[in-house]
């Protein structure tokens, strides 16, 4: 199965997925612009990047149950197509309405692109190099905060807000016409998986993926491990580091890129260690949330501004939880047939973004609230100071750690079930992993 038209998918694949994380992260350099072109508190501000989320997690599982029945083909170009409308009504709003409309119709989008690709990834490839492909996949695809980072932020600097997502529009129309002429749902001859042929079965076989543990167990993985870096990239970070930390737009611009250059290092390793390793995956994702929350702590607890180092070091180890999120849809994979993975998919890529939405809305209250009280006690009205930052950026200890214990508690489940051997008719890893787990506890 995997010959050179596979790889060619591959890289098509790769390249729409490239163009849809640089509409997704393009309003993370554009924060401060948004702010002095349509005005508004933080909250104000957050509320674009947040109904972006809402409307991209919300859209997850019906994407999911779509691709099931009519394929990933139809999706991405849907999906597409949505982008680009949503780009050019944002670079044309003149309103912070309209912006909203634009980000809407953007995280509609960008919804359909990522749990279509994967889907195309098990339809072309089979065997152990699955996992390694989704982490080249999603590294290769977070390229597109680079660009985002660096040539637009250049353009929007240089020419203003509407060249820049004009710029933008232009890079995710590219994407569409290499759908329309490059991507197949599957290899000529392959028989097709079966399709729900009702919506009743559809929302049937749904409800299947939703009751597997292991679908649980990818749901709460990519929660844990996915959103801080988004939250940081997306939204905040660039403030963070312009006003809270004094650093030059083009300078914190550019330090956008590191979690990508990290991730790019991490995610091979990760995908080796996933492949290898399928009875420790929920240990490497513990381990990697372990880390993050280690150097978060030091930066909120670092007496005065934090040294540069130091920020260089939390944005390594925030590019370390993109490729750990991954993981999330290893385990969809590896507990649900293949005629259901666009749900199980959809149903593991809500978690992430919803704990991203949630902490990026609580870090713009928590930042206005302070301000308010700030004014309120005489003082001069400082939204971004450092101090509020600190406050603001603590709430995340408190998400990720309800997934945390949410995680922990689907895989003691997930490895009862699996320890008595049910549910083998589900995918052909199960049983490998039943055998593998049974061999472990009898010390075989």
């Amino acid at each position: 199965m995997n010959s050179r038209r596979s790889w060619l998918i591959f890289s098509f694949g790769s390249f729409v997925y490239l163009a849809a994380v640089m509409q997704r992260t393009s309003l993370g350099i554009a924060g401060v612009s948004a702010t002095e072109r349509f005005g508004g508190s933080a909250a104000v501000l957050s509320s674009m990047a947040v109904v972006q989320l809402i409307v991209y997690a919300a859209a997850q599982i019906p994407v999911g149950v779509l691709i099931d029945r009519f394929g990933p083909r139809v999706l991405m170009l849907a999906g597409t197509v949505l982008m680009v409308a949503g780009q050019l009504t944002l670079a044309l709003a003149p309103s912070i309405t309209l912006a909203v409309v634009g980000r809407m119709l953007v995280g509609a989008g960008d919804a359909a692109i990522f749990i279509s690709v994967i889907r195309l990834i098990t339809s072309w490839f089979s065997g152990r190099i699955v996992p390694q492909l989704s982490q080249w996949f999603g590294n290769i695809g977070q390229l597109g905060q680079v660009l985002s980072a660096v040539p637009l932020a250049w353009v929007l600097r240089e020419f203003g807000w509407t060249p820049a997502f004009l710029g933008a529009t232009l890079v995710v129309f590219v994407a569409f016409v290499v759908v329309v002429v490059g991507i197949r749902d599957r290899p000529a001859g392959s028989p097709d998986q079966p399709r729900p042929q009702s919506w009743g079965s559809a929302l049937t076989q749904l409800r299947h993926s939703l009751s597997r543990p292991g679908t649980q167990l990818g749901f709460w993985s990519h929660f844990v491990t996915q959103s801080s870096g988004t939250v940081f990239t997306l939204l905040w970070g660039f403030p963070f580091m312009v006003y809270g930390l004094g650093y030059e737009s083009s300078m914190a611009a550019m330090m956008l890129t590191i979690p990508v250059a990290a991730g790019m290092i991490c995610g091979p390793i990760l995908g080796v260690l996933t492949a290898r390793h399928p009875l420790r995956r929920s240990n490497i994702v513990l381990g990697i949330v372990t880390v993050m929350a280690a150097a978060w702590a030091v930066v909120l607890l670092w007496p005065v501004a934090p040294p540069f180092w130091l920020i260089v070091v939390l944005l390594i180890v925030l590019g370390g939880g993109g490729p750990g999120s991954l993981i999330g849809f290893d385990f969809a994979r590896t507990f649900n047939p293949q005629r259901s993975l666009g749900s199980a998919n959809g149903v593991v890529n809500v978690g992430g973004f919803l704990a991203s939405f949630v902490m990026m809305f609580l870090i713009g209250v928590l930042l206005d609230l302070q301000d308010g009280w700030r004014q309120a006690q005489g003082g001069a009205s400082d939204l971004y100071a450092l101090d509020s930052f600190r406050v603001a950026f603590a709430v995340q200890f408190l998400v990720v750690g309800i997934g945390v214990l949410m995680l922990v508690s689907t895989r003691k489940r997930t490895r009862r079930l699996l320890s008595r051997d049910e549910g083998i008719e589900v995918a052909p890893l199960w049983v490998e992993l039943s055998r593998r787990l049974r061999r472990r506890r009898h010390g075989e």
